[in-house]
């Protein structure tokens, strides 16, 4: 098994989508096993770190818990393509799913407290407030909390 892990892990790099569903057909049940691990790098939090679009839209089709999953440093896909500066992916990702700029990642912050306390990608602010206005409210009850 910690070889089908290994391969993922350098096809959730690369991106390549052809790859990956290669090693699906040596184990269909192989995002099944990612996903029972509490805190890992999904091959989401992978290709979102790289900055690969269409691999992290394919993984979201097939395994959507991955972008709420947080890795050992616990942090959402979302979080590191924000941290990695994938700007175009983060809009990707909250196109596919507007719930996702509620996620919360480590000490609780949402992608819209990243995007604050960083001051970088401001326009992300109105993306996030447009698509989802309640994560204005998420970031409130934070503060009071």
């Amino acid at each position: 098994m910690d070889e089908i892990f290994k391969r993922m892990k350098q096809v959730s790099e690369s991106g390549d989508i052809d790859a990956f569903y290669i090693l699906i057909r040596e184990d269909v049940n192989l995002l099944d096993h990612i996903d029972k691990i509490p805190f890992v790098d999904t091959p989401l939090h992978i290709a979102a770190s790289a900055g690969h679009i269409q691999f992290s839209l394919e993984m979201m089709e097939l395994k959507p818990s991955f972008a709420w999953k947080r890795n050992l440093d616990g942090f959402s896909p979302i979080h590191l393509a924000l941290q990695n500066e994938h700007i175009e992916l983060v809009r990707r990702l909250i196109q596919a799913n507007w719930n996702l700029v509620r996620v919360r990642g480590r000490e609780r912050l949402t992608p819209l407290h990243y995007v604050v306390a960083k001051g970088d990608h401001l326009d992300l602010l109105d993306e996030f407030l447009l698509i989802c206005p309640n994560s204005l409210i998420d970031s409130n009850l934070e503060l009071e909390g």
